[in-house]
């Protein structure tokens, strides 16, 4: 089937306006969030129901297209760029219903391309809470926080995305339509299929709907921003409180040149001589938050803090949480090009792996703020720097590779939350084995065998 024949078939089959052949909007779909080179698809297309998608990938599936499933396209290594200037991108934007709330079993389902912010939102609003929420989530959306398997700022109490999947349904290569998981607490019929899609990257299929799990909100939280003038003083606090067995529901760190950066852009009041800011916030039932809050600041004390602020209503709790929310627009705005790492450690290991990243911007000569969610040990080293500069970005990439090289050797993994995409796949042989690696590919091809689903990630 030649391209053009392709093409007639989805403007019949979703209309023209939902068949996107321009060059212009071709291009604007050839990149993500990574720093990586744009290729631009043959074709974009935009359905609007399961049923529709069903049918696009078996026409590709028929045509040896391969396909590339596309929702905000924030992901930050590369997943969601297409392989190739033959691949048809399959819009997720299209389908934004929240189906169904139930406050009775505690669970939603949701089409792929809700806004995870909004989901959020409107959890809320009827007493209940979705905790995941990564760092996009004002842009991301539910079914790519699945395929990348995204944390967030509350990952360290409440778990990550994988926590919170109970069900989804999956188009697969050839185009036929499958349910897997249910709305009951437990599920043990057969294999736990839904997880196998969790952190696939839509490598083995597109997801089309997604039952989620609900708990109740939290009765009473507490925010504080904690000081340092001292790194290491604010990384041993984070082991500390761990190891007194409290767990906050976000903790989260700032090293001095994020602190720069986010008060010469917002000018929020933040101690710019600070060498570390901690921000640690704890929830549950009311006299249980007061307990642990007294107890984490005279931790905090104990470890060198100079100053705690502690916000004593939501306005102020807002103000500490502005900081964190704009770490990252901060210090995109220092350099031209901001090249956003996950390197993820053990908790215990978090003091070393700061010093370790601090060493390898000297010793490289390069520009890095370190940002995170250090309660569960996923730092962001952010890299700041220029693409046009050869010289430069082969210091980077050399940066880059010691930090990996350092996370693996403290036991810990090659990310937390970004996912593998284009950008980490030559790195997956330091961290597992060939027979590992070749096992995940047989997975990869049970599914795919044509190798049509987002070709080209994962394993260089």
């Amino acid at each position: 089937m030649s391209s053009a024949t392709l093409i007639r078939d989805f403007e019949a089959l979703l209309g023209k306006e939902h068949v996107l052949t321009s060059e212009a909007d071709r291009q604007s779909y050839a990149y993500d969030s990574a720093v990586l080179p744009p290729v631009v698809p043959a074709v974009v297309v935009r359905p609007a129901n399961t049923e529709q998608i069903g049918e696009i990938v078996k026409r590709c599936y028929d045509a040896g297209v391969p396909m590339t499933v596309r929702g905000a396209g924030s992901n930050l290594s590369g997943g969601t760029i297409p392989d190739s200037s033959e691949t048809c991108v399959i819009l997720t934007n299209g389908l934004t219903q929240i189906l169904e709330i139930n406050e009775q079993d505690l669970y939603a389902v949701v089409e792929p391309g809700v806004v995870t912010a909004q989901f959020a939102s409107a959890v809320e609003k009827r007493g209940l809470f979705y905790p995941p929420d990564p760092g996009s989530q004002a842009v991301s959306t539910i079914a790519g926080n699945i395929a990348e398997n995204a944390g967030g700022l509350r990952g360290l109490k409440y778990g990550i995305t994988k926590d919170y999947v109970m069900g989804v349904k999956v188009v697969l290569a050839d185009g036929s339509i499958v349910n897997f998981g249910g709305k009951t607490v437990k599920n043990v019929s057969g294999f736990d299929m839904k997880s196998i899609f969790v952190g696939s990257e839509g490598m083995l299929g597109i997801i089309t709907e997604v039952l989620v799990k609900l708990i109740p909100k939290p009765e009473a939280r507490q925010a504080m921003m904690v000081l340092y003038s001292d790194l290491d003083q604010a990384a041993n606090t984070i082991r500390e409180i761990i190891a007194n067995k409290i767990i906050p529901a976000t903790m989260e760190i700032l090293d001095n040149t994020t602190i720069r950066a986010i008060e010469a852009h917002k000018k929020i009041g933040l101690p710019v001589n600070a060498e570390a800011i901690l921000l640690i916030e704890v929830d549950g039932v009311r006299e249980a938050v007061e307990q642990e809050a007294k107890k984490v600041r005279e931790i905090c004390g104990d470890c060198g803090a100079d100053n705690i602020v502690v916000a004593d209503d939501d306005f102020k709790r807002e103000e500490i949480w502005s900081a964190r929310r704009a770490a990252l627009p901060s210090l995109v705005r220092m350099r031209l090009t901001t090249i956003l790492e996950d390197a993820t450690v053990p908790r215990s290991k978090i003091p070393e792996m700061i010093r370790a990243v601090r060493e390898i911007a000297g010793k490289y000569n390069v520009q890095i703020g370190t940002f995170g969610h250090a309660g569960d040990g996923n730092l962001h080293p952010t890299i700041l720097t220029d693409e046009r500069d050869a010289e430069e970005m082969e210091r980077v990439d050399r940066a880059v590779a010691e930090i990996f090289d350092k996370a693996l050797s403290l036991g810990g993994t090659l990310s937390g939350e970004h996912g593998i995409g284009i950008s980490k796949a030559p790195f997956m042989q330091r961290q597992f084995s060939q027979d590992e690696l070749e096992l995940m590919k047989r997975l990869k091809l049970a599914f795919d065998p044509d190798d049509i689903l987002n070709p080209g990630k994962m394993f260089a």
